[in-house]
């Protein structure tokens, strides 16, 4: 019987709000990566947003993930928010990839446009170029206009191998597109920010993201996931909202709720491996 793996994250792990739920007191900073690629099984870099990462950092990343992650990598705001990106700037962005490309452990690139994006001639024209830039790599895509949000845009993913549809769990009734899980390929792509009702007063990300999602939402989400598991073989979770552990709390809920359908999870680890289990 065919069982779809869910590979469950969160946006980044350097959150100091996970210290005390996901990372035991006292856990130096070094250690985050390595204990959460024992909780976890993929990482959503999204610190690659702000300024470029280097090989050498990412491959320290790769060892202290030990082969248990699979990693999502946000491109640069030159390509999405500011637009300034030319086509030579994509191949080193990739080039600083290679350690993930090399373990076999990058499961995707990542990009966000802000919801100024609206789907115009000269949008869509970038929005091509762009594409084509990424075109060896698996490419998942957010919008957060609802213009983009038709039926025959996600024809066009349908038909496009590399290009992954993200689906995006927002708060409701604040403008921004309504959650609707579509699958274009056997890879999925899903990320969920919370619920916050003062999205748009929030004055920074952390403050944007806290939320908690409640036990009916998260049984609601399986379900719907369960409705959709003929559609994809894998589906990349990421929830964003670090802030104070919401998402420990809510990872390991929807974990339980997804393997009472028959999902592929990976299990809570019962103790962790190295000197960080002494805490």
């Amino acid at each position: 019987m065919h069982s779809s793996h869910i590979y469950i994250g969160t946006g980044g792990y350097s959150d100091t709000d996970l210290v005390g739920t996901l990372y035991p007191f006292g856990t130096d900073k070094t250690d985050f990566l390595s204990i959460y690629s024992q909780h976890y099984d993929t990482i959503e870099i999204n610190s690659t947003f702000h300024a470029p990462i280097g090989a050498k950092a990412l491959q320290g990343m790769v060892e202290k993930a030990e082969g248990r992650l699979q990693f999502s990598i946000k491109l640069h705001q030159d390509f999405s928010h500011k637009r300034t990106a030319t086509k030579e700037q994509a191949p080193a962005f990739l080039k600083a990839l290679q350690p993930l490309v090399e373990q076999n452990c990058l499961a995707n690139l990542f990009i966000q446009f802000p919801s100024s994006f609206e789907r115009h001639l000269a949008n869509r024209y970038y929005l091509a170029e762009l594409v084509g830039w990424f075109n060896d790599y698996p490419l998942a895509i957010e919008f957060r206009h609802r213009s983009w949000h038709i039926q025959s845009v996600l024809d066009y993913f349908q038909g496009k191998q590399n290009l992954i549809w993200c689906n995006v769990d927002y708060p409701q009734n604040i403008g921004l597109p309504a959650f609707q899980f579509y699958a274009n390929q056997r890879t999925a792509y899903l990320r969920l920010h919370g619920r916050n009702p003062n999205w748009w007063k929030a004055q920074s990300a952390q403050e944007r993201h806290d939320y908690r999602y409640n036990d009916i939402e998260l049984q609601h989400l399986a379900a719907l996931l369960h409705q959709h598991k003929a559609e994809f073989d894998q589906l990349y979770l990421y929830f964003q909202n670090t802030t104070n552990s919401h998402s420990f709390y809510n990872i390991a809920k929807l974990k339980v709720y997804l393997a009472e359908y028959g999902f592929v999870v990976k299990p809570t680890p019962e103790c962790l491996m190295g000197q960080q289990s002494l805490f």
